[in-house]
């Protein structure tokens, strides 16, 4: 018995078949001619199913190939995000603003700082007066030091490199990240300020690891043992909040002197303007509000951010006033000792001041803090400034000394150089 049901292909084959036949007959045919019929109907049935068996193995080949393209799709969006190819070694492709010198330190040749460039986009720059090395450069990654001042880096993010940054005792550990760091070892004090990625910090009193997130600022100080960490708005918001400048009248120096004793307002204030480069800043509010009145009034760390930014900005003689300022107001305070070797680099600085007066102030300090955190420092000026006034022959014996107290110190390669010259 044939089914009915129109919608089945092997149904609609038969009756096509059957109304051939009936099409073609003229008259009833025989059994012969029926058997005939009958294979021919089931051939025509056979070759329906071969159709679709055809139909549904192209049906399966399209919906593999299609799964394919989708799988392959995803496959290389995959691979774009995470390609296989080996990331681009890291290299120094340029220095500007100095040179590198024996043991990777960063020599200054100019006012601006030095900025060492790396081959995979990353930027390491130190701050006018820092001192700063590259301890260790591999395709790897690279391991930087600074060993005094505040420096500014922003590291290409990668899945592969390391980078390692040492301030002082502290290590920072980073990935991708931009950040400025400031170590002083005159008064132990670490700080950094991360303005995004994401690092983390370990060291003295913060053993175990301290992660920072974007926005965050850590300032541990060794002699308190202290760790502050802060949240910080984004200087354009900080710039934005404050409203116009509009001129002012000079306040008097009464309400002057109230003003800055509202501790930790005006010193967070310059130290960040001094970490970021905004010298001009700090110097436009001490003329606003009297140099005089600011060295009587300002705190010895204030007096130490004015001496800064004066210098970079070639103000010698005002880096000089804030540091004498110093001397004057705080004679029993770290800073006093640090403000003697500081008045060399003054002096050096200074159109009137003399090779003698800094050579002075270095012997000076060299006398009270023989240990001191600028030792190194203040011998290896001395050295330079006698080679520059009386030749190789009158450095030389301050060669031997600087290579005998500090053999791996920051002037150890022109020493050498000394020791080496006729």
């Amino acid at each position: 018995m044939i089914s009915r049901d129109r919608d089945d292909p092997r149904d609609a084959a038969a009756l096509v078949a059957l109304t051939e036949l009936g099409r073609d007959a003229a008259k009833p045919h025989s059994i012969a001619e029926l058997d005939q019929g009958l294979n021919a109907v089931r051939a025509r049935l056979a070759a329906g199913a071969g159709q679709r068996r055809v139909v549904r193995r192209l049906a399966l080949l399209g919906a593999t190939a299609a799964v394919c393209v989708v799988v392959g799709v995803k496959v290389g969006s995959v691979a774009r995000e995470n390609p296989l190819a080996p990331e681009p070694a890291v290299a120094v492709s340029r220095i500007e603003g100095g040179t590198r010198l024996e043991g990777g330190y960063l020599s200054q040749s100019g006012s601006e700082g030095v900025k060492v460039f790396f081959s995979e986009g990353s930027l390491f720059a130190l701050m006018p007066g820092t001192r700063g090395r590259l301890r260790s450069v591999s395709k790897d990654g690279a391991q930087l030091s600074v060993e005094h001042g505040t420096a500014s880096l922003d590291i290409t993010h990668s899945r592969g490199h390391r980078w390692l940054v040492e301030a002082g005792p502290f290590l920072v550990t980073v990935t991708g990240t931009a950040f400025t760091v400031t170590w002083d070892p005159a008064s132990e004090r670490f700080e950094l300020r991360l303005r995004h990625g994401r690092v983390v910090v370990s060291g003295p009193v913060v053993r175990g690891g301290i992660a920072l997130l974007a926005g965050q600022r850590l300032v541990v100080s060794l002699p308190r043992a202290e760790t502050v960490i802060t949240e910080e708005p984004p200087a354009e918001a900080v710039a934005i909040s404050a409203g116009p400048v509009r001129p002012t009248v000079a306040p008097s120096a009464a309400r002057l002197s109230a003003s800055f004793q509202a501790k930790g307002v005006r010193a967070r204030r310059w130290a960040a303007d001094l970490a970021n480069g905004h010298w001009d800043r700090i110097l436009a509010e001490v003329d606003r509000d009297g140099i005089d009145v600011t060295l009587e009034n300002a705190a010895s760390e204030d007096l130490f951010v004015l001496a800064d930014a004066a210098r970079y900005l070639r103000r010698a003689e005002l880096a000089r006033s804030a540091l004498l300022a110093v001397r004057r107001r705080f004679p029993r305070s770290p800073r006093a000792l640090d403000a003697l070797f500081m008045l060399g680099r003054a002096e050096e600085a200074r159109e009137n001041g003399t090779r003698a007066q800094a050579i002075d102030r270095y012997e000076e300090y060299m006398d009270q803090a023989p240990k001191g955190a600028y030792a190194d420092e203040a011998l290896g000026r001395k050295m330079i400034l006698t080679n520059e006034a009386g030749g190789p022959a009158q450095a030389r014996p301050i060669a031997g000394e600087y290579l005998l107290r500090f053999p791996n110190g920051s002037y150890a390669g022109s020493a050498r150089a000394l020791q080496r010259a006729p």
